[in-house]
């Protein structure tokens, strides 16, 4: 009967086994919360990049076209060429005025030389008359000593009175032209000075034509894959209008937006991995930099706070994790594509850091 009773019994062990997996999962979970993991993960993280919009910087029909969607191109490469004449016509009318211009500047120059000559002209011109004037005065004297002793003839010490007055008039009137050529050489040399201005206005226009029509070919400012090509041959574009983009596929990174409490342990050159959901592939990355706002900081509306129906919400911060050089996959790599990255931030003690040094720790 005993041995029945054995076999009736229930076994023990399939609750041991029971209780010893219950209390290791609540173990494997107690330590996943409250054990701090080196290993800081998120999957709000995505491809990132700054691309240039390429933009004409004169208006222009367009002629030309020479690249297409998804095409990589190099730096200097033409893009595109709008129509060139009007600013070739630009260009030879401001070449033709700058010779102009410095026909007059030879004008100015030739007449601010020759000015001296004609006032040394005009003080020659002074002296002989002043020598005429002495003897007209003598001779004038000589006449009226004549008219009263009765000897001379009043005609005549008329003649030589009027003779004299006349010299003395020239040469008022030769004296009065030497100030005014004199006064007129400051003039000229202003004149000469301002047509030496005129020409480097003339060269700063030509310059800027120059310019402008080296505009009418569009470059690409770096190496890049050109993406939104709204351009085509025939368009008539004005300055600033976006005719395409480009996108530095060398120069790609990830925004990881990762929660506050998740930047506890994490500090600029930590390494990183990065899954690519796109290719089911792993690149190695290393964080750039922490930022120094939320996201929703630069939010056009910013949240607003100050009620009585605050709810405190973790907010997320997007780190910046660039990739490690010499990954021949990362040219796989696309803006916008989904990844999951973890960082191992070793546990660092950051606020210890901070408190022992004067830079910011978490700065780049």
């Amino acid at each position: 009967m005993a041995s029945d009773d054995q076999k009736r019994s229930p076994a023990k062990w399939p609750f041991a086994v029971t209780g010893l997996i219950i209390a290791v999962f609540c173990g494997i979970v107690l330590a996943i919360v409250f054990i701090p993991s080196r290993h800081v993960w998120t999957n709000d993280a995505y491809v990132s990049a700054h691309y240039a919009t390429i933009a004409p910087r004169v208006s222009g029909q367009v002629i030309e076209v020479l690249v297409d969607d998804n095409q990589s191109v190099k730096a200097g490469q033409v893009l595109a060429r709008l129509d060139p004449r009007d600013y070739e016509t630009a260009l030879m009318r401001s070449r033709g005025q700058l010779a102009h211009d410095e026909a007059l500047v030879l004008d100015a120059e030739s007449s601010v030389d020759r000015q001296p000559s004609l006032i040394d002209e005009s003080k020659a011109e002074a002296g002989r008359i002043e020598a005429q004037l002495v003897y007209a005065r003598q001779n004038a004297q000589r006449y009226h000593n004549l008219a009263q002793t009765g000897a001379g003839s009043t005609q005549e010490h008329q003649m030589t009175d009027a003779s004299m007055r006349e010299l003395e008039a020239n040469l008022r009137s030769m004296k009065a032209r030497i100030a005014a050529a004199e006064a007129e050489l400051p003039m000229l040399r202003a004149r000469h000075q301002a047509a030496l201005k005129t020409i480097e206005i003339d060269h700063a226009v030509i310059r800027q034509d120059e310019l402008n029509l080296s505009y009418t070919e569009i470059r690409a400012p770096f190496d890049g894959m050109v993406g939104e090509k709204t351009v085509q041959s025939g368009n008539y574009v004005a300055p600033g209008a976006a005719l395409m983009g480009l996108v530095p596929m060398d120069q790609l990174w990830i925004m990881a937006n990762y929660r506050e409490i998740a930047l506890r342990n994490m500090r600029p050159g930590q390494r990183a991995r990065i899954h690519v959901d796109a290719y089911d592939m792993d690149l190695e990355g290393i964080v750039d930099s922490i930022p120094p706002a939320s996201g929703a900081a630069f939010a056009p509306i910013a949240p607003e706070n100050a009620t009585g129906n605050f709810t405190k919400i973790v907010q997320r911060l997007p780190v910046k994790i660039v990739l490690a050089p010499g990954q021949p996959l990362a040219k796989l790599l696309r803006i916008g594509f989904s990844v999951e990255t973890t960082v191992d931030t070793h546990l660092e003690n950051v606020v210890d850091e901070q408190k022992h040094s004067a830079a910011g720790i978490t700065a780049r």
